[in-house]
C-alpha cells in the first residue's frame, strides 16, 4: 500500500516505493516519478533502474537525482526545479522516507519565491519537518525577492 504525501497541488513526497507503486502512480495521475535515493543505500530497496523501468511501461517519466548523506547541493535543486518545470502533471518524488524527496521539494520551492513558513507548512501538513533546511529555504526566498 502507497503512502503518498501530498505537499502542494503539483507534488507528492513518498517513502521507498516500489513497482506496484509506479502502477497505483499511474493511475492516481502522476506524470513524473523522482528518486532521490542513492542506489546501493540498503538491501531492501527496490532498484532505481526497476523503478525507470516501470515508470516508462506506465507512461510516466523519471529522473534521479540521488541524495545522500552529504546534502543538498544548488545543483540538484536546480535538477529538480527543471523537471518539475517540464513536467506537464502531479509529481511523486521517493526516497527511504520521503524526508529527502521533501526537503528538496521545499529548497525549490523556497528558490523560486514561496514563502519558507508556508512550505514549512504544507511539509508539516504531511508528516515531514523542514527545520534541517530551514536556513537554506530562508536564503533561497532572500535570493528570490531580490
Amino acid at each position: 500500500m502507497s503512502d503518498f504525501r501530498q505537499l502542494s497541488d503539483s507534488f507528492w513526497a513518498s517513502p521507498q516505493i516500489t513497482t506496484e507503486d509506479v502502477a497505483e502512480a499511474a493511475e492516481r495521475g502522476f506524470t513524473l516519478i523522482v528518486n532521490n535515493r542513492p542506489e546501493g543505500e540498503s538491501e531492501d530497496q527496490t532498484p532505481g533502474d526497476a523503478i525507470a523501468a516501470a515508470a516508462k511501461a506506465a507512461g510516466l517519466d523519471y529522473v534521479s537525482i540521488p541524495i545522500t548523506h552529504a546534502g543538498f547541493s544548488e545543483a540538484q535543486v536546480a535538477q529538480l526545479a527543471e523537471a518539475l518545470d517540464a513536467s506537464d502533471g502531479p509529481v511523486l518524488g521517493y526516497c527511504r522516507s520521503g524526508t529527502r524527496s521533501t526537503l528538496l521539494w521545499s529548497l525549490v520551492q523556497t528558490s523560486l519565491g514561496a514563502e519558507p513558513e508556508e512550505i514549512s507548512a504544507a511539509a508539516a501538513q504531511a508528516g515531514y519537518d523542514v527545520s534541517p533546511v530551514r536556513p537554506a529555504m530562508d536564503i533561497y526566498a532572500a535570493r528570490a525577492a531580490s
